[in-house]
């Protein structure tokens, strides 16, 4: 019965409406699926058995009646900083006052409107603000393909729960990468939206939440849930009828850009590169036009974001008490103080770095209709390490793929690349042209099938360390 944890939202609601499966039975293998591996995993936050019982047989009574919803009783994973009415909201640390929240935000809403089992929170580390698992108020959060290995973040938990077979729906969020990077660490399908396509509250320049699924198809179920409008959203987009499970799509004729280096950063493992190359090589054998794409980034970009984050950082932790700020993750501490120090000036360089990178990213897709990349130059790394290279002066090195999509409004997606010699999962980034959230869905279902086989997922965890 816990294999049926590992079916994918596609499957199940096939199951459910013929009746050969019940949601109930569903949820009980995802909770045991949650037994077996959460001791280790750290992935979860607010779990609800019980609740996640009652919201099933719920749901199984309206597929009786002939009544169900449109994800009925799929088993489902909201990240932390997600609201989800009557439950507080951390943020990933310890230096937050908890108080429940007032209402479910807008993609929790979705979700439970369609009759999705939402039976727990994911993990995330403090603000959001890391590519990891580490956090002040959670417990560390590790990857189940090798539990000495970081998830990624921010969006840990939910990546960690993903690979795990907590079910086959998850949501994250992304400012730089927190729901690519982690997807492509720990073997999932990771969807970035176009700025604006899924109404999220709070707002905030880049913001979005979106899917984190093992598979293209379910990615896009969520999608037509998630996208559906809400007022509380101020800078989403016009209400769209778009044909988001309408997949199928020849990459014969289009012109795809394969960037192999970012410029700036972490140079690429040779493992990574080797991998990316290969998927580049199934889509020319295809039909499709792939030539190179150079890189674009500058270090001035990169290091005038920093500063505009650190300082928006250091405005909401300067203003603490003392005795909240000596709670905050000391790693993210030490990157935010330097805000302090940062003049006007400097911090509106910073932030004038976010419409050059949108300018230099839409400048180099436009000979292309699709651009190939890693997610990360590197595979996952320590668990108990905040980024690759673990500095607090050097926090962006590895996100140099992933960030430039966030300031451009472009849709991007993480879909499993192939894996390295000790069996840690390579990300494949496919990035599109503003508002073509089903074009890199289709792309990444391409590569689904000229891929074949997707990673074996872990069934038991192992020692970690």
């Amino acid at each position: 019965m816990i294999e049926f944890a590992d079916l994918s939202a596609v499957d199940m609601l096939r199951a459910f409406r013929s009746r050969e499966l019940s949601p109930v039975e569903v949820t009980e293998a995802v909770i045991q699926r949650v037994e077996i591996w959460e001791p280790a995993l750290k992935a979860l936050y607010a779990y609800d058995p019980e609740g996640a019982r009652i919201a099933a047989k719920e749901s199984e009574g309206r597929w009786r009646r002939g009544e169900a919803l449109a994800l009925d009783g799929v088993p489902c994973t909201i990240k932390e900083n997600i609201a989800t009415k009557g439950t507080a909201v951390p943020l990933g640390t310890a230096a937050m006052e908890l108080a429940p929240a007032a209402a479910d935000a807008p993609p929790a809403q979705r979700l439970r409107e369609a009759g999705c089992v939402i039976f727990a929170k994911t993990t995330m580390p403090d603000y959001g603000m890391l590519s990891s698992g580490l956090s002040s108020f959670h417990e560390l959060a590790r990857n189940p393909f090798d539990l000495s290995k970081n998830p990624g973040g921010s969006s840990a938990g939910a990546a960690a729960a993903g690979a795990a077979g907590y079910g086959p729906f998850h949501v994250g969020t992304d400012i730089g990468g927190s729901i690519r990077l982690p997807a492509g660490w720990c073997g999932l399908v990771g969807l970035k939206p176009s700025f604006g396509r899924v109404p999220i509250d709070p707002t905030y320049y880049g913001r979005v939440a979106g899917p984190m699924t093992r598979t293209v198809a379910d990615a896009a179920l969520m999608m037509r849930e998630l996208s559906k409008p809400d007022e509380r959203d101020p800078m989403s987009l016009p209400p769209q009828e778009i044909a988001w499970t309408d997949l199928e799509r020849e990459p014969r004729g289009l012109k795809v850009g394969l960037q192999l280096e970012a410029g700036i950063g972490l140079p690429v493992e040779p493992e990574v590169r080797a991998a990316i190359a290969k998927v580049a090589d199934a889509f020319r054998r295809v039909g499709a036009i792939v030539e190179l794409a150079p890189p674009f980034l500058t270090q001035d970009m990169l290091d005038g974001l920093d500063d505009f984050w650190r300082q928006r950082a250091w405005a909401e932790i300067g203003s603490l008490p003392p005795e909240r700020q000596d709670k905050v993750l000391p790693y993210i501490y030490a990157w935010a103080e330097r805000g302090r120090s940062l003049t006007g000036a400097q911090v509106h360089r910073g932030m004038s770095q976010m419409l050059a990178i949108r300018h230099a990213a839409l400048k180099a897709i436009a000979p292309f209709d699709y651009v190939l990349s890693p997610v990360s130059p590197v595979p996952s790394f320590s668990a108990e390490l905040a980024s690759p290279i673990h500095d607090p002066e050097r926090p962006f090195e590895h996100i140099v793929f992933t960030v430039a999509a966030n300031m451009s409004d472009q849709p991007a997606i993480s879909v499993h690349a192939g894996m390295t010699a000790s069996g840690l999962p390579i990300g494949l980034q496919i990035t599109g042209k503003r508002f073509d959230d089903v074009g890199v869905l289709q792309m990444a279902r391409a590569w689904e099938r000229l891929r074949g086989q997707g990673p074996d997922w872990p069934r038991a965890p192992q020692h970690a360390g």
